[in-house]
């Protein structure tokens, strides 16, 4: 005898928009409610669980993709900038993605999938960009190579994650939350003297060593720091004092310098752009072409660094001497996009 499948209603919550990112059930579901979507998007949001491309004009206009090339986007993401490279190729060629968040990149697979490009025309394989070397061995030399450095909203908008300072959630902070040492667990690992030259490498923070120093006195006093929300609260404390009429502005700049400081040791995220870069040029055709998005000044140093030194030696024949950035219009439509730089090169 068949049973009637109980009908669940919606959560109820107060107020007239959902507080908690579980219940923001119209931006996880942006396919069902495209109106709602493009709303927030026209205000200059990005809606939760969505992340909005960077670029994508820029990018296009240079890798100049043809029908039957060959490409990698080295970081898949939400998948944005894949869909118009593969929109690009015309249904001819391929396009290999990389990702190492398994939560995200299943996610986006499905969607293009959904989209018409299935694994005929795009190979999704869960993989640090770091190992594009053993990508190649497989696909080949590429005709295109793409990597936005840029952390994915979806990320940053998922408390669980812990990406931010702005929402509740455990400090955790990793790209791919199934290995390697959360942040929380870093903090309980470092020296005082690691942390502050943890802040200062990786995210020029002005006030690495109060912050550093309110972060060990808390832990030895037996507190704890393992949600985003306690760091937030020890970085308020350690600049305390600062004048009422600054403080608020300091505490918002230092949270996003902080969280990102801890972000990039717990990912590695300069050793594996050094190696990337390193071995960049060998998975490229000859002509082939290479852009690169990053969001602050050590990921761009790395990326000129690299570009400069091997063109002197021959192996780019082109690069750009100075940096791509987004057009005002984008800027206002995607506030996520201000701090973005472009460097591109052209493999001899």
């Amino acid at each position: 005898m068949n049973q009637e499948k109980e009908h669940k209603r919606r959560v109820r919550y107060s107020g007239t928009h959902p507080k908690k990112y579980s219940e923001k059930y119209k931006e996880l579901q942006p396919e069902k409610y495209g109106d709602t979507i493009s709303k927030v998007i026209q205000k200059g949001s990005t809606p939760a669980g969505m992340h909005i491309s960077i670029c994508v004009k820029e990018i296009l206009d240079f890798l100049q993709i043809q029908p039957g090339q060959k490409g990698l986007d080295a970081t898949l993401g939400y998948g944005g900038h894949t869909l118009e490279m593969l929109k690009c190729l015309k249904s001819q060629g391929h396009i290999y993605a990389l990702d190492v968040d398994p939560i995200e990149s299943a996610k986006t697979k499905e969607r293009l999938e959904r989209l018409g490009y299935g694994e005929d025309i795009l190979t999704v394989q869960l993989q640090n960009f770091a190992n594009i070397d053993k990508v190649a061995e497989e696909a080949g030399l590429f005709d295109f190579v793409l990597a936005d450095l840029g952390v994915s909203s979806m990320q940053i908008d998922n408390p669980e994650r812990g990406f931010s300072y702005k929402h509740e959630g455990p400090l955790d902070l990793r790209m791919n939350p199934q290995k390697g040492t959360s942040a929380a667990e870093r903090l309980r690992e470092v020296s005082r003297e690691e942390l502050e030259g943890m802040l200062i490498e990786n995210s020029d923070e002005p006030y690495a060593e109060e912050i550093s120093k309110a972060v060990m006195a808390r832990m030895k006093r037996g507190a704890k720091i393992e949600t985003t929300t306690q760091l937030k609260n020890v970085i308020e404390e350690a600049l305390s004092f600062i004048p009422a009429s600054e403080r608020k502005e300091a505490v918002k700049k230092s949270c996003q310098r902080t969280f990102q400081a801890l972000r990039i040791d717990v990912n590695s995220e300069f050793e594996v752009l050094y190696e990337f870069l390193e071995k960049l040029p060998h998975v490229l055709a000859p002509g082939g072409r290479t852009a690169i998005l990053t969001f602050h000044s050590g990921e761009d140093r790395f990326v000129k660094k690299s570009f400069r030194q091997l063109k002197k030696q021959g192996i780019y024949r082109e690069i750009s001497e100075e940096v791509i950035r987004p057009s005002a219009e984008e800027c206002a439509r995607n506030s996520r996009a201000r701090s973005t730089k472009m460097r591109w090169a052209i493999k001899a």
